[in-house]
């Protein structure tokens, strides 16, 4: 047995490998709204300057049409992982539980020692003597500062920090931002302090979810009875409590009923029990057993593994399975399609209105007229700097250069985030169509398009709209033949 002992090692922690994760989210959580590319954000939803910035390119809100495919993603990404790994969002990147970690395990455990030890979760410290309670105001403090960053920070991915900051100086103004800010803190202050892992018991909606979403080879913390011994019967009820009556039932048991698994427990379950809502699949229990039985020479009784391997034990989990494929394509799908639609954003935005007149008609002789049609072009620059913009019209074929363009003149100035309104005259001085009984519809193209600093047409800020060019029929162009 010794010798046996010698060959187990115990490997690195799950909550080491959590805390890595942890540190991960929080430094991208606060660095990334301070990135910008092309003066633009990874995210950013800016009510305020009505903007959409995605992956570093930036939409108009009249192209949040995104935003959907961005929400399946989220949601398909998290049912995913569920059916793969049971509530591992929950354990590993949910903010209720990374804010949980930093304040009951860094700020109250390690920081100010109001907690002896990270492995006893369920005994509270005793708060009648008086240096705890102070401690107990110091980590309620710290936990204030951190939580009124943590409200910034998610401030960030709606107003950007250049603009945040530059809105404190003025706080009269901008009430609606600080008052949220205040907000999340106060949320985040009540919910990690008093209410603690009872949001994940009672509150959220995921753990009713995950039960529908399980299947036999979902990865979860599970309890493998064939080798500890059968601790609870079918109804919950606890049969044992100490080895030797375990023993007595299965002489073979290997639990040691020393219930580190249970005292671990962030949601305060026991594991032994089976599946749980509660479990959110954090591993301290795995960690725990893992401790104890590798002390013994002996593999945990708590794995991260399926029911099909561990309690059924019909063979190894299958984690590329039918409903897993099924979430990786839709997945994929959806990135395309998201990926296409997003590489084809327009850099400028062209609304074109026609004006209530049909035409207007001048003579210069019998024979010599101008037939004229007026549009509202309403226009907006999406790039982060002012442009030029103009205009030109594209007719059918066989009547090039017979309608051009007299108003605007030449190039005029946009800034960015303004829709500008331009009336735009389009002129004929031809006979487009010699109709005697009605006015002709003429199909054309309206190419508008910056300008670059060379004055040259910008390929990439270029966009093509149909409409229509009214041509009078002849009584009331009156022309002589």
């Amino acid at each position: 047995m010794s010798e046996e002992k010698k060959n187990i090692k115990i490997p690195t922690p799950w909550r080491i490998k959590r805390y890595y994760m942890y540190a991960v989210i929080t430094v991208v959580s606060l660095v990334l709204p301070w990135i910008k590319i092309g003066g633009n954000h990874f995210f950013l939803l800016s009510f305020d300057k009505m903007k959409l910035h995605l992956a570093f390119v930036q939409f108009d809100m009249q192209e949040l049409y995104l935003m959907p495919f961005l929400l399946m993603i989220l949601f398909l990404g998290i049912f995913g992982m569920t059916v793969l790994g049971g509530r591992v969002f929950c354990g590993w990147v949910c903010p209720q539980t990374v804010f949980r970690v930093i304040y009951r395990d860094l700020i109250e455990t390690k920081l100010l020692k109001l907690h002896k030890r990270i492995g006893n979760k369920q005994k509270e410290p005793d708060m009648s003597k008086s240096e705890n309670k102070a401690k107990k105001v110091i980590a309620i403090l710290i936990w204030t500062i951190l939580v009124l960053i943590a409200g910034a920070d998610f401030m960030w991915y709606f107003i950007p920090p250049e603009d945040f900051f530059k809105y404190l100086n003025n706080p009269g103004d901008h009430m609606v931002m600080i008052g949220f800010v205040i907000g999340v803190a106060i949320f985040l202050i009540y919910d990690i302090i008093f209410l603690k892992e009872n949001f994940c018991i009672y509150v959220c909606p995921y753990s009713r979810v995950q039960s529908v979403l399980y299947d036999e080879h979902t990865v979860m913390a599970i309890y493998d009875e064939h080798r500890g011994g059968k601790i609870y019967d079918e109804e919950h009820h606890k049969l044992v409590t100490k080895q030797k009556d375990l023993q007595a039932i299965k002489p073979e048991a290997e639990c040691t009923t020393c219930e580190k698994c249970v005292t671990v427990c962030p949601t305060h379950i026991d594991i032994r029990k089976g599946l749980q809502l509660e479990c959110i699949n954090c591993l301290e229990c795995v960690d725990a057993c893992t401790t104890v039985m590798g002390k013994l020479g002996k593999p945990s009784l708590v794995t991260w593994s399926s029911e099909y391997e561990i309690t059924d034990r019909k063979g190894k989990t299958r984690y590329f399975r039918p409903k897993v494929i099924a979430y990786m394509v839709l997945l994929i799908g959806i990135s395309i399609i998201l990926g296409f639609m997003g590489s084809t954003k327009e850099h400028m935005l062209l609304n074109i209105n026609k004006e209530t007149r049909l035409y207007s008609i001048k003579h210069q002789s019998a024979n010599e007229f101008t037939v004229d049609n007026s549009y509202i072009f309403l226009l907006q620059n999406t790039e982060n700097e002012p442009m030029k913009f103009f205009f030109e019209v594209i007719p059918p074929k066989g009547m090039e250069g017979k309608i051009k363009i007299v108003k605007p003149s030449k190039p005029f100035r946009v800034i960015p985030g303004v829709k500008k309104k331009k009336i735009v005259t389009f002129r004929t001085t031809e006979m487009l169509i010699d109709n005697p009984r009605k006015d002709t519809i003429i199909p054309i193209t309206i190419h508008a398009y910056a300008l670059n600093k060379d004055g040259k047409p910008s390929k990439k800020i270029s966009i093509l709209r149909h409409s229509t060019f009214v041509f009078p029929k002849e009584s009331i162009l009156g022309v002589t033949k």
